[in-house]
């Protein structure tokens, strides 16, 4: 049996100008092109499509996964492989739900309480956080991966759960203007925004327009959804959205 472009992409959720470009960088071909160009996929590209998208979930780049799968392994094995990493990574984001929803009911406790919060062992709210997930997912921007990499390089493990501190700092900070209330345009999410932009325009100029792509990849990229949506449902939107009016009202 097959199917064409169109009903591959209602079925798998992808649109056919990326299955096409899976076909252009030879990641996934056709088994056949049809009349007028109409490209037309049999059970053994559907299921090599599953694959790609299940290791594009994990965050893993188009490069790697043509590597992945160039490893010609038999498909219950290749598929094997896939789920133990799904397991894997279903894990590390339990630990981190189970992280950030003791941070909150403590922030909770503390706010009810009237005090400032307490925090007995920093390290517990770093727990299924993987600091390097985040500059390696920063490859699909390649002027700022490599000056991440060359920071990073340069950086002490103290500096580094440094930075990585900051930045879920950040995070937790968008997630309560979120839960406040906020619209993704509102001055306080701006201001919030503003503060990230100017920590990435510190390492090198961002245009206007990469700026925008980096808030999408909140959410397409699966890694860094993930991350997102553990700190709050709805987050990797509410952070895109907020660059996207950010850079309509400061940058356009």
């Amino acid at each position: 049996m097959e199917w064409p472009i169109s009903e591959v992409a209602r079925m798998s959720g992808v649109t056919a100008r990326t299955l096409r470009h899976y076909d252009e960088i030879g990641l996934m071909t056709p088994s056949r092109i049809g009349a007028g160009g109409l490209r037309y996929y049999e059970e053994p590209q559907i299921l090599r499509l599953q694959q790609i998208l299940v290791l594009r979930s994990l965050g893993v780049g188009l490069s790697e996964i043509d590597r992945i799968l160039s490893e010609r392994v038999d498909e219950v094995e290749a598929l094997r492989r896939h789920h133990e990493r799904l397991l894997a990574e279903r894990d590390r984001l339990d630990v981190l739900v189970g992280t950030v929803s003791r941070t909150i009911a403590t922030l909770e406790q503390s706010r009810k309480e009237g005090r400032p919060m307490t925090i007995n062992r920093p390290e517990n709210l770093f727990e299924g956080v993987q600091p390097a997930q985040y500059e390696e997912n920063m490859r699909e921007f390649p002027g700022l991966a490599e000056e991440l990499g060359r920071r990073a390089a340069g950086m002490s493990q103290a500096d580094a759960d440094a930075a990585h501190r900051a930045r879920t700092a950040q995070m937790i900070r968008l997630a309560e203007l979120m839960a406040a209330g906020h619209p993704a345009g509102a001055e306080p999410v701006l201001a919030e925004i503003d503060a990230q932009y100017r920590a990435l325009t510190g390492m090198r100029a961002v245009s206007a327009e990469e700026y925008r792509a980096i808030g999408r990849a909140c959410v397409d990229n699966g890694t860094w959804r993930a991350a997102y949506e553990a700190i709050a449902p709805g987050l990797a939107a509410y952070q895109r959205d907020a660059i996207d009016a950010y850079v309509t009202a400061r940058l356009s």
